[in-house]
């Protein structure tokens, strides 16, 4: 998918390009019009961040996409497109947790398959997420699915741009209708083979499945996400429908499932407190449809508090 960006003024080179790229290979939902002008990354961010959990571990491994990178929340790592953010909810995690031991291998456009190959990517390759897990590794937290089969992708930039035909309609549910169950039933059953390779890799880990927010209100439009009216219902149940995938393989694989959709509403990208990013992409920010800041932190939370708890 080709994705047309206003440059930005004043980021540097290396972040516009590494934007630009990340926005033409469709990063989960890379599929935002603009982007907006900003200022090099700052320090980071302190306020909300989550209390300091009463369990530590030694050896702590994130596994996941683009919700678990938090690409673009300052400060950012640009040096791969992975946009992996320094307190996105694994740095969070790992930070309440004194001497837990992080290896962050999130990365921006991830699904299932790359935790056991290469991910490839305009900018070069990274290795398998797997190449993380040791022996030791007593900690696992996964944040994946919406990459399979291209779903939020096609989700989302496909319906953004049907919208055109057919403002008032539903012109994604006529194209898309029952397509994309298919995929959301292959996530499922990927999410559990992910499992099992973590166990078998670090057959000592805990194993915590983290789910998505909420993405799409559950009434209303919005033009920050510009949907024809008519497919929002569509477009919540398929957000709502892979949260349940990775709930449901939460429970097939034996693994502690993190519920972030429960928490998240009232905070789609039509709220007035949203969690998620709306259609700009901001360098100082977030990528468009992607966390901001605050979301990470509440993930980070529940994380936490998920943890405190015993199985």
């Amino acid at each position: 998918m080709v994705v047309s960006i206003r440059p930005a003024r004043t980021v540097g080179p290396m972040l516009r390009a590494l934007i630009t790229l990340t926005l033409l290979a469709g990063v989960l939902a890379g599929c935002g019009n603009d982007t907006e002008a900003a200022p090099a990354p700052g320090p980071a961010r302190t306020t909300g961040s989550p209390t300091t959990a009463p369990t530590a571990y030694d050896r702590y491994v994130a596994l996941g996409d683009s919700y678990t990178a938090g690409p673009l929340i300052p400060p950012t790592d640009t040096s791969t497109a992975c946009l992996r953010s320094a307190v996105n909810y694994p740095a969070l995690v790992a930070q309440a947790m004194p001497g837990t031991e992080l290896t962050d291998v999130s990365c921006s456009g991830a699904d299932t398959q790359d935790m056991t190959a290469a991910q490839r990517g305009m900018t070069g390759s990274v290795p398998p997420q797997f190449d993380a897990l040791r022996k030791d590794t007593d900690l696992v937290t996964i944040g994946l699915g919406g990459n399979d089969g291209g779903l939020f992708g096609t989700l989302l930039g496909r319906c953004t741009q049907l919208r055109a035909s057919d403002p008032t309609g539903s012109p994604c549910v006529a194209e898309l209708g029952g397509r994309l169950d298919p995929t959301l039933e292959r996530t499922e059953h990927s999410l559990v083979q992910v499992v099992a390779g973590v166990r078998r890799h670090a057959p000592r880990a805990r194993i915590l499945l983290v789910g998505y927010p909420q993405i799409v209100p559950a009434s209303g439009t919005c033009a920050d996400l510009p949907l024809a009216d008519g497919d929002y219902a569509f477009a919540r149940q398929i957000n709502h429908e892979l949260t349940e995938a990775v709930e449901d393989a939460a429970d097939e694989a034996d693994a502690e499932y993190v519920d972030v959709w429960a928490p998240s509403a009232g905070h789609d990208i039509c709220a007035d407190d949203p969690w998620i990013n709306g259609r700009i992409t901001s360098a100082d920010r977030a990528l468009a449809y992607h966390p901001l800041a605050v979301e990470q932190q509440h993930v980070a939370q529940l994380v936490l508090d998920v943890l405190a708890s015993d199985r």
